[in-house]
C-alpha cells in the first residue's frame, strides 16, 4: 500500500473512532477493492468492521454501494450497513457479517448444501416481490438503477470475442463477429425488456454469507455482498449465477430441484416453467460466454492468470447451456469458432500474460 493511501485509511479511521484497532488485509477479488477487517475493542458493540477501499471508484462508486446497502437492508435482506464513509476518498467502513461464506463453509460441511442453497433461493424468491428502483440516493447524491437491457448484456457478450477468442489464438473476423452479436441479441429478445427485479450479478457462494442465529426468515440468514453494480433486469439472472457457479461445483439435482424450488414459490405455471426454463439459458449462456472473456482479460490485460483455472468448469456450464434448442444456432457457431480451453489453449494465454 502507498504511504499516502495508509495515511488517508488511519485518518478515516481516526475519525470513525477505530483508528486504535488492528486492520487486517481480507482476500481480495477481480476488481481493484480492497478490503480490511478490523477488530473491536472492548466493549464496542459490534463484532468488527470491514474497511472498504475503492480509490479507483471514488465517491461515485462508494455511494452507489451504501444507496444499496441501506435499500436492501431495508428489505429486511442482510447486507452490511455502512457504518460511517469518506466518499471523496473512496472509503466505507461497514458491518462486519462474519467470515462464513457459503463457498468455504461447504468445503467444511458439505452435508449443509441443501439448506444453504434452499435460504439462497428463498432470497431471491423475496426480492422478486420488490419492484426495483428507478434510483436510489445516499447523502444527497442520486445514483440511477440502469436497466440490465440489451446495450449492457451485448457488451458483456462481446468480451467473449474480444479477449477469449484472440487470446485462444482464434481472433473472430469482423462477419463472424458480427454473426455472433446477431445470435445473442436473438436468443435475449424475450429478456432485454424485462425489469422486474433488482439484479445483485455476482449472486454466487463466494459472495454470500451464512449467519449464525439471526432469526426471522430462513432466507435472512444469508448475507449478501458484492452488489454495487446492480441493475434492472430479469429475475433469472441471479439463480443462474447461484446455480452455475464459476468457483464450485454443483450437481445436476441440487440445480433442478433449487430451479423447481424458485418456480414453484414463486407461483410460475406449468406453461410460464418453460418459457423461464429457456430464458434461464439463454442469460446463463451470455453469462458465462462474459465469464470467459472477463477472466481471458484479467490473464491478458491485468496480469491475473490464475482465474484461466476456473475457465474449464465455466466451459462445461456454457455447453449446459447452448444445449437448449434455443440456443441451437448460438451453439453452432461457438463450436465453429471458439477453442476449448484445453490445458495447452490456457498455457497459450498465460504464455501471454508473461509477454
Amino acid at each position: 500500500m502507498k504511504p499516502e493511501r495508509a495515511a488517508a485509511h488511519r485518518e478515516f479511521l481516526r475519525g470513525a473512532g477505530w483508528d486504535d484497532q488492528p486492520c487486517v488485509p481480507m482476500a481480495g477479488d477481480a476488481s481493484p477493492r480492497r478490503y480490511y477487517r478490523l477488530e473491536s475493542g472492548e466493549g464496542t458493540p459490534l463484532h468488527g468492521a470491514v474497511l472498504m477501499d475503492d480509490p479507483e471508484g471514488g465517491a461515485a462508486a462508494c455511494g452507489r454501494f451504501a444507496a444499496l446497502s441501506e435499500h436492501l437492508t431495508g428489505l429486511g435482506i442482510r447486507a452490511p450497513r455502512v457504518l460511517d464513509c469518506n466518499l471523496d476518498q473512496g472509503l466505507l467502513l461497514l458491518e462486519d457479517l462474519g467470515l462464513d461464506h457459503l463457498a468455504a463453509l461447504l468445503e467444511r460441511t458439505p452435508d449443509v448444501e441443501p439448506a444453504c442453497y434452499e435460504a439462497a433461493v428463498d432470497l431471491l424468491v423475496e426480492l422478486r416481490q420488490h419492484a426495483p428502483p428507478d434510483s436510489l440516493s445516499f447523502e444527497g447524491v442520486v445514483h440511477r438503477i440502469e436497466p440490465y437491457d440489451m446495450g449492457p448484456l451485448l457488451r458483456e457478450a462481446a468480451l467473449f470475442a474480444e479477449w477469449w477468442l484472440p487470446g485462444a489464438g482464434a481472433a473472430a473476423d469482423p462477419s463472424a463477429l458480427e454473426e455472433y452479436l446477431a445470435l445473442i441479441r436473438d436468443a435475449l429478445a424475450e429478456v432485454s425488456p424485462c425489469r422486474d427485479v433488482l439484479v445483485l450479478r455476482d449472486y454466487h457462494a463466494e459472495n454470500l454469507l451464512w449467519l449464525a442465529g439471526t432469526g426471522g426468515k430462513p432466507w435472512q440468514r444469508v448475507g449478501v455482498l458484492d452488489y454495487q453494480d446492480a441493475l434492472a433486469g430479469h429475475s433469472a439472472y441471479d439463480l443462474v449465477s447461484l446455480l452455475e457457479d464459476a468457483r464450485r461445483d454443483t450437481t445436476i439435482a441440487l440445480r433442478n430441484a433449487m430451479h423447481t424450488r424458485y418456480t414453484v414459490r414463486t407461483g410460475m405455471s406449468p406453461g410460464d416453467r418453460s418459457g423461464f426454463a429457456e430464458v434461464c439459458a439463454a442469460l446463463a449462456a451470455q453469462r458465462n460466454l462474459k465469464i470467459i472473456g472477463v477472466f481471458a482479460r484479467l490473464c491478458l490485460r491485468d496480469g491475473k492468470p490464475a482465474y484461466l483455472d476456473l475457465i474449464p468448469r465455466v466451459w462445461d456450464h456454457l455447453l449446459r447451456d447452448l444445449s437448449h434448442p434455443h440456443l441451437h444456432s448460438l451453439a453452432r457457431w461457438v463450436r465453429k469458432h471458439a477453442p476449448e480451453p484445453t490445458q495447452e489453449v490456457r498455457a497459450r494465454l498465460r504464455d501471454g500474460c508473461n509477454a
